[in-house]
């Protein structure tokens, strides 16, 4: 099986472990920290990835570490992670659950280009309408590019919706040109 699909059944075990305790974003930050840890503490990766160390040891020293920080069933779903060897795919596990809770919550994220700064009453009325369109919540994460001149871009996953007042003139271009070679 490949990586991406387990790190995904892992994403959905511990979805149906976090409705279970009804608390979505409570378990999508612990996974986060835990995530990020792996990702940014070198010692921490080279103790969970190191073939020297048990992975026995490896579970009591999670039991021991996250005992006080983290619900008893989180810790034994790291510690599954550990006694299967797929605790390098923690990150990954991770970017899959919060994918997953969007989906449940009809959450978009959308990445919206635009070519300046905007204020705040003109990104509350970006994602209302984006919200609108889309039938769904949507999360816009900003881009400022200069170089569209004006308008926005808007890209949710392979969909995009250019906007920009750069395409508007290029396919005016288009069109005088053609109209041109016509006459």
């Amino acid at each position: 099986m490949r990586e991406p699909t387990i790190a995904r059944n892992y994403a959905e075990a511990l979805l149906a472990l976090a409705q279970r305790a009804d608390d979505l974003d409570g378990w999508g930050a612990m996974i986060s920290d835990v995530a990020a840890a792996v990702q940014y503490d070198e010692r921490l990766r080279r103790f969970l990835e190191s073939p020297r160390v048990a992975v026995e040891e490896k579970n009591v020293i999670i039991a021991k570490a996250f005992q006080d920080r983290f619900p008893r069933i989180f810790v034994r779903f790291l510690q599954a992670i550990v006694s299967h060897r797929r605790q390098h795919l923690i990150p990954q596990i991770a970017v899959e659950y919060h994918a997953l809770v969007d989906q449940v919550e009809g959450r978009v994220h959308a990445q919206v280009t635009v070519a300046s700064e905007p204020a705040a009453p003109m990104r509350e009325n970006i994602t209302s309408r984006l919200s609108h369109v889309l039938q769904k919540t949507v999360v816009p994460h900003f881009i400022v590019r200069p170089d569209i001149l004006g308008g926005v871009i808007v890209r949710v996953g392979d969909t995009v919706m250019d906007g920009s007042v750069r395409r508007r003139l290029g396919v005016l271009r288009q069109h005088m040109l053609s109209t041109a070679t016509r006459g």
